[in-house]
């Protein structure tokens, strides 16, 4: 286990080729933190990085996933001026979301509680989402009479369309995990008890799948609503070319034709 600097915990461990990424400020309903969020980011990063890690897990202890974000412990600023809180967004909550979307390796999301505004993103920008049935989701932004940030309206009409986003965004009530499933928010809801086992499951799964092609895979995913046909099809191309050159690729296919259960190590 490990704590972010500052005193701001994040508990990290990894078993079984899973990285496990935990808030760990139950009392603060887990609002993550300046010096939290960097933590965040470079274990990302690290997982991209690692080939002996093969799936990420972010999760949190206590009643709330991440409350959205705590603004104590930032670096902080003489007189605003234009261009400051632009530039915020930009390196913080936008460079957070983003180093879940572009981590290389499937991560999932096992929501224990509330998560609220840059949380709710935070789950939102997983490949996998596992919610407990307590779980809820707000986009709290509008009751402080704020836009949101950390990427909701890219990640929303995406994942919901635009009307569905429009009225989470426009009213900010709280969204149980049953209608975040049935809307397409969450892949699966379970009993509190059964989270962490679920998690688990689904993690190690991913982590004994052929990591490159997951990797690749999730790439296409993720830009297809951004481009054309054209563009996917011919990314989707380099994305096949590139994975064959992998050791797990080829086995996938000896494993085909030997008739056997392939064994996949991540290269």
């Amino acid at each position: 286990m490990t704590t972010g600097a500052g005193g701001d915990p994040v508990l990290h461990r990894t078993e079984n080729g899973v990285s496990w990424i935990t808030l760990d400020r139950p009392e603060a309903m887990n609002a993550v933190t300046w010096d939290q969020r960097e933590r965040i980011i470079a274990l990302l990063a690290d997982a991209s990085a690692d080939p002996d890690v093969r799936a990420v897990v972010i999760t949190a202890t206590g009643k709330g996933f991440c409350a959205g974000a705590d603004l104590r412990g930032a670096p902080t600023a003489g007189e605003r001026v234009p261009g400051d809180v632009a530039r915020t967004i930009r390196l913080g909550a936008q460079r957070f979301i983003a180093a879940v979307l572009d981590c290389e390796k499937p991560v999932l999301a096992a929501v224990n509680g509330t998560a609220a505004g840059i949380g709710a993103h935070l789950a939102f920008a997983c490949d996998l989402v596992l919610a407990a049935e307590s779980a809820r989701f707000i986009e709290v932004f509008v009751r402080r009479g704020l836009v949101p940030d950390g990427g909701g309206a890219y990640l929303l009409p995406r994942l919901i369309g635009p009307q569905r986003a429009k009225e989470l965004m426009f009213f900010g009530d709280a969204l149980p995990a049953a209608d975040a499933e049935r809307l397409g928010l969450v892949n699966r809801v379970v009993p509190a008890e059964d989270l962490e086992k679920t998690a688990r499951e689904w993690a190690e799964r991913l982590a004994a799948g052929p990591t490159r092609a997951i990797a690749l895979t999730k790439q296409l995913v993720n830009a297809s609503l951004d481009t054309d046909r054209s563009t996917a099809f011919a990314a989707e191309a380099a994305a096949q070319e590139i994975n064959m050159t992998t050791r797990d690729a080829n086995e996938g296919v000896a494993s085909f034709v030997e008739r056997r259960t392939p064994e996949y190590r991540g290269r």
